[in-house]
């Protein structure tokens, strides 16, 4: 099923004198969804993103805009009657019924011609516990399942009735780090298993970037970057996507442009060419440094964190602006701890300039000195 959005606005009313200015909480969002496809909303918290997941399902009804489903448009449908799946953060499951009662529930509900024969409810039912792996704990109660027992418990009952969009609000918040790892695997076989057009609302970018086929990167309910991971992450618009993406962050310098070489403190670093003089701001991926003898930068060496087969040096710049640097490097390179001063080449496709004041990304060719 496509999914559509068209200038989707939501604002809410101020409440009393204490906040009476209105709070827009999704701005002007359009996009498409193509049919089959996964695709991870993304950003921190109050970004907008759990606003939009409901306002498709209906929870919410937008002050602007238009949500189709396909070429129907369903802005003014009730949840209950646009065929969507839906798991929330805390899994909302009924504690007193089994998994088995849990995930039959949505069917039990359907009246009319939609209405089901207990045996049709039951062998879908035993095919939504079997595609969520959950199939030998039909009988238990949800007290006596664990967190991503539970999880796929609720993913299951969404996907009951095949709905054609299933919409995830955070479902992986309250699970532990393995858990989250495995029960994110699922989520994704699943989804291809079923090619149910899939929502996924997340502020992990590591989540939202492991399954998406594409992500949509939100900040104060406007969207600021939509594309595939790998390609938001290598080449984003502006300083908030570049920050926003990637484990350990981006580091961040005050730079400037000057005379076709690009300089970081009183380091020159790259070349240029073609880049007017100007301030910049300069951001280097972690991966975007080369330890060398006679490097270009020279940054005050910290310590080495050990990381298996990466080694993260922390070291600090007087023009960095984040509190210190990370550079990932091979654990095969030799740190000399005993040095004040460690030095790095930058590769010039991990080096990213930005406006000073609008933040906004600034294109041109980099190259080594």
């Amino acid at each position: 099923m496509k999914v559509v959005l068209q200038n989707l606005t939501k604002k809410f009313p101020g409440r009393g004198r204490k906040n009476p200015v209105e709070v827009t909480a999704v701005n002007d969002f359009t996009f498409e969804i193509p049919d089959g496809e996964l695709v991870g909303l993304l950003g921190p918290s109050g970004c907008g993103k759990s606003t939009a997941l409901n306002l498709i399902s209906g929870l919410l009804k937008p002050t602007g805009g238009r949500i189709f489903f396909g070429e129907d448009d369903i802005t003014d449908l009730p949840p209950e009657s646009r065929g969507v799946g839906l798991v929330f953060q805390n899994y909302a499951l009924y504690p007193h019924l089994t998994v088995k009662q849990n995930i039959l529930f949505p069917l039990q509900n359907l009246k009319g011609k939609d209405k089901l024969s207990k045996a049709v409810m039951l062998e879908k039912a035993t095919e939504a516990a079997k595609l969520v792996q959950i199939d030998g704990l039909m009988d238990r109660r949800p007290g006596e399942l664990s967190g991503g027992q539970q999880q796929r418990v609720a993913i299951a009952r969404a996907l009951v009735k095949m709905p054609g969009v299933l919409l995830l609000d955070e479902p992986l918040s309250n699970l532990d780090a393995r858990l989250r790892l495995q029960t994110r695997e699922e989520i994704r076989r699943i989804q291809r298993e079923t090619g149910i057009t899939t929502i996924f609302v997340t502020h992990d970018q590591e989540e939202a970037m492991s399954i998406s086929d594409r992500i949509v990167v939100m900040k104060e309910g406007v969207a600021q970057q939509i594309g595939k991971p790998q390609e938001v992450y290598d080449d984003p618009v502006n300083l908030f996507v570049g920050r926003f993406l990637g484990t350990p962050p981006i580091n961040v310098f005050a730079g400037r442009c000057r005379d076709g070489r690009l300089y970081l403190g009183e380091d020159a670093v790259l070349r240029v060419p073609g880049i007017a003089d100007q301030d910049v701001c300069v951001g280097v991926r972690p991966e975007g440094f080369v330890l060398q003898e006679e490097g270009t930068l020279r940054c005050e060496f910290g310590s080495v964190e050990v990381m298996g087969r990466d080694i993260s040096v922390v070291s600090g710049h007087s023009a960095s602006l984040n509190p210190t640097v990370r550079s990932i490097i091979a654990a095969e390179n030799r740190v000399d701890r005993e040095s004040a001063v460690v030095r790095f080449s930058l590769k010039p496709q991990k080096v990213l300039l930005f406006n000073k004041e609008t933040e906004e990304r600034i294109y041109g060719e980099m190259l080594a000195l």
